[in-house]
């Protein structure tokens, strides 16, 4: 994630601790701040089921309705959840699928609290009522995010069911009226792109705080609309957007918490916007930029994943990839192998890295993106992110580079 509210605008935000190893950024008391970011313990999202009542075109794992799973029943998962406490995971992320069609959900997030777990909810947000809005609440719920791809009909063609944006707002506004910290999921593609500021203008009017702009993965159904992925320099355009529109919140005094997801060139990008704008505080945000590192501590360390088959991912969208299962060894054995080839890789990623990446200028703050998308795209999971929508100029990449790279087989056409 990079967080645009306090790289680009200096804000203090609830992730701080863990993102950029500041303290008074939202942890608890029992929460241990990293003093590298590589120490820190994965995020889990676990997909609890993989019923839905949505048919969302760009769902990671082809979730839906009565499509076959083995989820986990209730002794099972609170073992996992022993597991994860014990293990000293951060967060425990239910998703799905809708979590909410989970008919154990909130005995399993009350058990996960007990465990000292914090836990979040990643939802469509059409079956938050006024009652689940109410349990949500009392179980001490840290966070909602609700997925929207757009307003009105946009979002409702993405997500497969007319109506579904006016019911996910209710839920929105319900689970706000009770006092639950909710944030917004978009997924840009070339379908939304144009209505950010629709989006935007929505996000404010509903007085929410938090935004979440996602890079689209073509992994599950998301494969299926490959197509839609952004050109290179509509990425650049919708990061330019969301900068200015982050920056004239911030100088209208509303508090934000907004950030991209699953493309790190985002942070390099906006590092050089400020460099640009001859701000002070560029040299600051490559410190936390390369504190972080980007995919380096991501995928297979900072963060993990359950799907409802009891799998175990380097994140949500390897699901093509197993590390193993959590019926067979628990989730805390099966993330400290050494001997997994995947997460060999994925943990020693300067080492393995090629191609473009490999002789990029910015790899310490970047750390390669997103391997799961060079792996679907190229075929090899340490080639090039295929998203990187920086220059061959921006990136050091010149004529005697490239023909290196040629020369040891490492150079990748790149998408537009």
């Amino acid at each position: 994630m990079i967080n645009i509210s306090k790289l680009y605008c200096d804000e203090v935000t609830g992730g701080d601790w863990i993102r950029y190893g500041q303290k008074g950024g939202g942890q608890r008391s029992s929460d241990v701040v990293p003093v590298r970011a590589r120490d820190r313990k994965p995020i889990v999202v676990w997909n609890i089921t993989r019923a839905c009542n949505l048919k969302c075109v760009h769902c990671y794992n082809d979730s839906g309705a009565g499509r076959a799973s083995a989820e986990p029943n209730t002794a099972e998962a609170k073992a996992v959840l022993d597991d994860l406490a014990d293990f000293g995971v951060p967060s425990v992320l239910f998703s799905g699928g809708e979590p909410l069609m989970r008919e154990d959900l909130f005995e399993l997030v009350n058990y996960a609290r007990a465990c000292g777990l914090r836990t979040v909810i990643s939802t469509n947000g059409t079956l938050i009522d006024n009652g689940k809005a109410e349990q949500i609440k009392e179980a001490g719920v840290s966070y909602v995010g609700v997925s929207l791809d757009g307003i009105g009909s946009v979002n409702d063609r993405f997500r497969g069911v007319i109506g579904a944006f006016d019911s996910a707002v209710e839920g929105i506004r319900n689970c706000m009226n009770v006092g639950v910290r909710v944030g917004l999921r978009l997924t840009l593609t070339r379908q939304n792109v144009e209505d950010l500021d629709k989006f935007f203008d929505f996000f404010e009017s509903e007085g929410i705080e938090r935004a979440c702009f996602y890079h689209l993965v073509p992994s599950g159904r998301g494969g299926d609309i490959s197509e839609q992925r952004l050109w290179h320099e509509q990425s650049r355009l919708a990061v330019d957007k969301i900068l200015k529109r982050c920056r004239e919140f911030r100088a209208g005094g509303k508090k934000t918490d907004i950030l991209t997801v699953d493309n790190h060139v985002d942070g390099v990008y906006l590092y050089l916007k400020l460099l640009e704008e001859g701000s002070s505080r560029a040299e600051d945000v490559w410190k936390l930029l390369s504190w972080n590192g980007g995919g380096l501590n991501s995928s297979g360390i900072g963060i993990g994943c359950i799907d409802y088959n009891g799998f175990v991912h380097p994140d949500q969208f390897w699901g093509h990839y197993n590390l193993g299962n959590i019926r067979e060894m628990p989730f805390s054995r099966i993330w400290t192998n050494r001997d997994e080839p995947l997460l060999r890789r994925l943990r020693n990623r300067r080492r393995f890295v090629k191609g473009r990446c490999r002789v990029c200028r910015y790899f310490e703050a970047c750390g390669g993106s997103l391997r799961v998308r060079a792996d679907i795209h190229f075929g090899d999971p340490m080639a090039p992110e295929p998203e990187c929508y920086l220059s061959d100029e921006q990136i050091g990449l010149d004529e005697s580079k490239k023909a290196e790279l040629k020369s040891c087989g490492e150079f990748f056409e790149m998408p537009d």
